[in-house]
């Protein structure tokens, strides 16, 4: 058990190293928005006119106050698209008060439930695109809290030679109220997915994550068009590797927007969470396996149960969580955010937790639907 006990203690270490690289590559990012911002802003006749699709489903927490980011975009020309597939959706209302908030903001309504394939937020774009204007479209959530630049740094990383797809990184913002159950749900997102995605980055690697999306219409015609995503659960990942295969990369814009956490429950958390877990085993099983190294605590408490309760790794195990503490702290303020730190084991345990679980099985719940997390398999 000694030498179990010294692996999971070596394990810790690595995830240590990992969490200080990752603040490191946040605080890069962070440096690189806020010089972006004092830049000077190009002419608004150099920033092609966007149109923002948005498939909604549901009033969902905070859902009138992050559309109403997009609506105050600081950007010449936009139009934004919110599509349902329910015309009685609950969205609606939301919409209608906006369109009164923003007059001069052109906002159009698709309500059509006409189903394209298995994956309905698809589908639900396939039937807004015919409403889109313009040539240069943004895919995006219907929880991104945009900042007023958002826009202008997706297009400025688009205009780039060789870019095709340009997406962004988030923070986790927790819905109101700031329940716990939120808290976990926003740490996993400031502090395991933002800086590890960033990581993945400096490594080589060019994921496309669906929060933001930006490409032009062209290039989303060359790869098959929405129809080519419409059968696949990770459709982000999807697309990403698409516009690779055409020898395009996939660009990240020097902007953070935030992201909703609207669970109230242990539970609807933990589904969310798990539907990630697979779908991403399914796509990186490798990268998803290496993930684990993530969660220093946990291989910490793991290391002191094996000694049997030794002093030393009892004291390694309150070293690791006051480093851990520190690395957070450091992306806290990177991001001008604020986290419950003292969650952080029970976030790195409930995380493991979800790790295991994603082996059990392939099936994930997404909106009330059951659906398979599967791997690419280019046609």
């Amino acid at each position: 058990m000694a030498w179990l006990a010294g692996i999971a203690l070596a394990l810790s270490a690595v995830g240590i190293v990992q969490a200080m690289i990752g603040w490191i590559a946040v605080a890069l990012l962070a440096d690189r928005v806020a010089i972006a911002r004092r830049g000077r802003a190009p002419p608004p006749d150099a920033l092609p006119a966007v149109s923002i699709l948005k498939p909604l489903h549901g009033d969902e927490p905070m859902l009138e106050e992050a559309l109403a980011t997009v609506c105050r975009q600081n950007y010449p020309v936009f139009q934004v698209v919110c599509g349902v597939n329910v015309a009685g959706d609950s969205a609606l209302p939301v919409i209608q008060r906006l369109q009164a908030r923003f007059p001069r903001c052109d906002i159009a309504v698709v309500a059509d439930p006409t189903l394209h394939g298995l994956n309905r937020k698809v589908g639900n774009l396939i039937n807004m695109l015919p409403a889109a204007k313009h040539d240069v479209l943004v895919i995006a959530d219907s929880d991104i809290h945009a900042p007023a630049d958002w826009l202008r740094r997706l297009a400025t990383a688009l205009d780039i030679s060789g870019v095709g797809l340009v997406t962004a990184v988030y923070t986790g913002l927790a819905g109101e109220p700031p329940l716990p159950v939120r808290s976990l749900g926003a740490l996993q997102i400031n502090h395991n997915f933002l800086p590890g995605a960033l990581i993945a980055r400096a490594m080589g690697r060019q994921d496309c994550l669906g929060a933001t999306m930006m490409l032009r219409r062209e290039t989303l015609d060359q790869i098959g068009g929405l129809q080519a995503l419409v059968d696949h659960l990770a459709d982000d990942n999807v697309l990403g590797r698409l516009v690779q295969r055409l020898g395009l990369k996939v660009a990240l814009a020097d902007t953070i927007p935030a992201t909703t956490v609207a669970e109230t429950t242990p539970a609807a958390l933990w589904r969310h969470e798990l539907r990630w877990a697979r779908t991403i085993r399914a796509l990186e099983p490798l990268a998803f396996a290496g993930s684990v190294l993530q969660y220093p605590l946990a291989w910490a408490l793991l290391a002191f149960l094996l000694s049997g309760g030794s002093l030393w790794f009892m004291l390694w195990f309150a070293a690791a969580w006051g480093l851990r503490a520190l690395a957070a702290h450091g992306v806290d303020r990177a991001l001008a955010i604020r986290s419950p730190l003292w969650l952080l084991p029970l976030r790195e345990l409930m995380s493991v937790a979800v790790m295991a679980a994603s082996f059990t099985g392939h099936r994930v719940e997404w909106r009330g639907h059951t659906l398979q997390a599967e791997g690419f398999h280019p046609r």
